[in-house]
């Protein structure tokens, strides 16, 4: 769980059952209370049947942002792109987003940034079509995002 062993980070169900055993859940759980003394948590990302859930080490509470380490600007665009998505029911054309944020940022830094939230893994894009990627639902609490944009 702590080693990056592909693209992704974590291990699918079917690992973690194959080393460990058929209680893995249980597994899970023991580590959970160790990890919690060093504000860590395992967190299961659904990805459909339970065999293909994959399992990530995450910090249990929010950075803030400076230490995330990325502009402020760069956070709203990926805040903002964050919100548009959810509100358009998970799924939108790059087109729209990149419209969306053009109106706001220099058309090089959205398209830019666009590139990188994809590689890093905060969307997904499968035929010119947006969506979240693996590491919002790890690591953004989608609610409170939408919660604070709203109350702005």
């Amino acid at each position: 769980l702590f080693f990056r062993q592909h693209r992704i980070p974590g291990v699918k169900g079917w690992e973690l059952k194959k080393a460990v055993g058929d209680d893995y859940i249980d597994v899970i759980d023991v580590l959970n209370s160790s990890l919690e003394k060093l504000g860590m948590e395992v967190k299961r990302l659904t990805e459909g049947k339970e065999r293909s859930d994959r399992y990530i080490i995450v910090l249990k509470d929010n950075l803030t942002e400076k230490a995330s380490g990325a502009r402020i600007d760069e956070i709203a665009m990926l805040s903002a792109t964050l919100a548009y998505i959810i509100t358009k029911q998970g799924k939108v054309s790059r087109k729209s987003v990149e419209e969306f944020l053009c109106a706001k940022f220099p058309k090089h830094r959205v398209l830019f940034a666009l590139d990188r939230y994809i590689k890093q893994g905060y969307l997904g894009e499968e035929d010119k079509v947006l969506f979240i990627g693996w590491r919002t639902r790890a690591e953004v609490d989608r609610k409170t995002l939408l919660d604070l944009i709203l109350s702005a």
